[in-house]
């Protein structure tokens, strides 16, 4: 049984097979090893499963995640440290290799591991009043999620955000393409689920070769590099 990610299947005529991803630990939804372990169990369930079509991955009406939990990773070992570092990469991977369309819904703040989290989707939709930021430096530690962020902001801008740390508003998230749609607070769930359900009926092997097929090009554009 998952304490703090949860997996919700709508079976309503109107989004029957969408479902979501939900993160719930309040009250920031930091994230642990937990967390990360029970984010990727969620993502190999939904994949599996014949009754989910499309996935939206939601953090509440507040907040998306503030990232690592901070607190928590500082008291651990090196050897947990690296731990930790192998289950937030595997968490992100298993995410993003859902094998169907995948939007995030973004609300209140996305930083650090949760930003990383978001760019695992295939799309974003945020509010209007949301915080982005690639805040690990500020803690002193590598920015996790750079190949993600270097392929959607590119090199230049993805050096800027990684080295400062710094928190960026939602209109240049929109602009660097790191969200697909800016929409008002309370309007980003409704939104995403719109943005998902256009994909319910589609064929779903088909869908699923594409994204594999999409997702293959990235990795081994990243492996390149």
């Amino acid at each position: 049984m998952s304490e703090f990610v949860h997996v919700v299947v709508s079976d309503g005529s109107q989004a029957a097979g969408l479902a979501v991803l939900l993160l719930s630990r309040p009250p920031n939804n930091a994230m642990t090893r937990q967390v990360y372990r029970e984010i990727a169990a969620a993502a190999a369930e939904m994949g599996s499963r014949d009754d989910v079509a499309a996935v939206i991955l939601f953090g509440g009406h507040e907040i998306f995640s503030a990232g690592d939990d901070m607190p928590e990773l500082r008291t651990l070992t090196a050897a947990e440290a690296d731990v930790a570092a192998r289950v937030r990469a595997e968490a992100v991977d298993a995410v993003a290799a859902i094998p169907k369309p995948t939007v995030a819904a973004i609300t209140g703040y996305a930083l650090g591991a949760g930003l990383t989290l978001a760019l695992a989707a295939d799309w974003r939709i945020s509010g209007d009043n949301v915080k982005f930021g690639a805040t690990e430096i500020l803690d002193g530690l590598v920015p996790g999620g750079l190949a993600r962020l270097t392929r959607v902001a590119g090199e230049s801008r993805a050096k800027e955000l990684a080295f400062s740390g710094r928190f960026f508003d939602a209109e240049e998230a929109l602009a660097l393409g790191l969200i697909d749609k800016m929409v008002a607070p309370d309007d980003v769930y409704d939104s995403a689920a719109a943005w998902a359900r256009r994909f319910l009926d589609g064929p779903r092997h088909a869908l699923a070769a594409a994204k594999a097929g999409i997702n293959a090009v990235f990795e081994a554009g990243a492996q390149g590099h």
